[in-house]
């Protein structure tokens, strides 16, 4: 029997938006979807060099309550969570548990080194 995840972290769910840069254009911005609790697992992580600085990416695996597939607060691939500061980008996600009442999402956070 599985334990039951302690989702005793506040998080962000955030997706990109397009919005008008005033010169009929558009820049891309993060918004808010709303606020979901997770439980936090810190996975290996690993160092790679960006463009103009290397970045420490630590993989973790985030656990958030179940929710129907197009549902506004069931995460998805390319969105992320935020935690104050800290950015944790969403690579994938699946269900934990045969009946759906949980969701794993694998993600990254990416920190300068």
């Amino acid at each position: 029997m599985r334990r039951t995840p302690v989702l005793n972290r506040r998080l962000v769910l955030e997706a990109t938006e397009r919005v008008p840069d005033g010169a009929g254009g558009f820049v891309e911005t993060w918004g808010a979807l709303g606020v979901l609790w997770a439980q936090i697992t810190p996975r290996t992580g690993g160092e790679r060099a960006g463009e103009e600085l290397t970045l420490s990416r630590v993989p973790y695996t985030i656990v958030v309550r179940g929710a129907p597939p197009g549902a506004a607060r069931r995460p998805e691939p390319g969105e992320r969570f935020r935690e104050g500061p800290r950015v944790f980008n969403i690579r994938a996600v699946t269900e934990a548990d045969r009946h759906g009442q949980y969701l794993t999402c694998f993600a990254d956070e990416e920190i300068p080194a």
